[in-house]
């Protein structure tokens, strides 16, 4: 929202959250060309990207970057690369029926959105951006993903785990059916590896149960039957808006404290959503 050109039609009251500075990484506007495309499900490309040689990308695990497109438009995708891993930045990236953008990951040739995209396609990007970054501590961790929100905690995940960093994850992946969970082998290897991890699918429209990890329902009403008692967790959420104000109205009632509750909410570019 602009501020300085949103008007209010009623009274409103204003809520400030305390949040962590990340000034100690340098946003920058990059060129970068498209590594690889590999589509996970079929309606999410696993975009890799390459910088140029002599610039670097500093960032912490969670954030996103934008991708700047023509007209002043951008897109943004969350980091899904860790910051100790980072000669590639990887993004999960959904496709929107009709979004030009996306169209063109997915080889749309009818022209209307523009050349299709493929390996060595050069972007621009910026970032990193957001507030939606790993806290240091030594508390159990709850990680709450909803569709592509596995993204950022993939990389807040893989900062966790291969630093050596000793603290209990549970990872809830929200999704609509078993093929939603395009990055689930890859979860499930991590299962092996690493005693602190904890996971659980939570499929909403599912016909059937296929896997002991899995049950269906909603993410959030998975996560309170386990944890029903929340004081002294932190949660980490992404996903959908809906996802998101589900967790933010049910969590603190369970003993979360507000501050311990950190989020990013997914929603879809404002030109997008005004094509509806």
């Amino acid at each position: 929202m602009l501020l300085c050109q949103a008007r209010a039609a009623s009274d409103l009251t204003v809520e400030a959250r305390l949040i962590a500075s990340v000034a100690d990484v340098e946003m920058k506007t990059l060129p970068c060309r498209i590594e690889r495309l590999v589509p996970l499900a079929p309606d999410v490309m696993q975009v890799w990207l390459r910088l140029p040689s002599v610039e670097r990308l500093p960032f912490h695990a969670g954030q996103y970057l934008d991708v700047l497109l023509e007209g002043g438009r951008r897109r943004s995708f969350s980091i899904a690369s860790p910051p100790h891993d980072a000669g590639l930045i990887e993004l999960h990236v959904r496709r929107v029926p009709g979004g030009g953008f996306t169209e063109r990951l997915f080889g749309a040739e009818d022209g209307s959105a523009g050349a299709p995209l493929a390996a060595g396609s050069l972007l621009r990007i910026e970032g990193p951006i957001g507030q939606f970054v790993y806290r240091e501590g030594t508390g159990p961790l709850i990680m709450v993903a909803g569709g592509t929100g596995f993204a950022p905690l993939k990389s807040i995940l893989r900062h966790v785990l291969e630093n050596g960093i000793r603290r209990p994850v549970h990872l809830y992946w929200g999704a609509r059916h078993q093929q939603d969970l395009y990055e689930e082998a890859q979860v499930l290897e991590w299962l092996g590896r690493y005693p602190q991890l904890s996971y659980t699918a939570v499929l909403s429209e599912a016909t059937r149960i296929e896997a002991t990890h899995q049950r269906s329902g909603w993410v959030h009403e998975a996560v309170l039957a386990d944890h029903p008692a929340l004081t002294g967790t932190e949660v980490y959420a992404a996903g959908p808006p809906a996802m998101i104000e589900a967790l933010r109205a049910s969590f603190p009632r369970h003993g979360l404290e507000p501050g311990r509750l950190y989020f990013d909410s997914f929603d879809y570019a404002p030109d997008v959503l005004a094509r509806g």
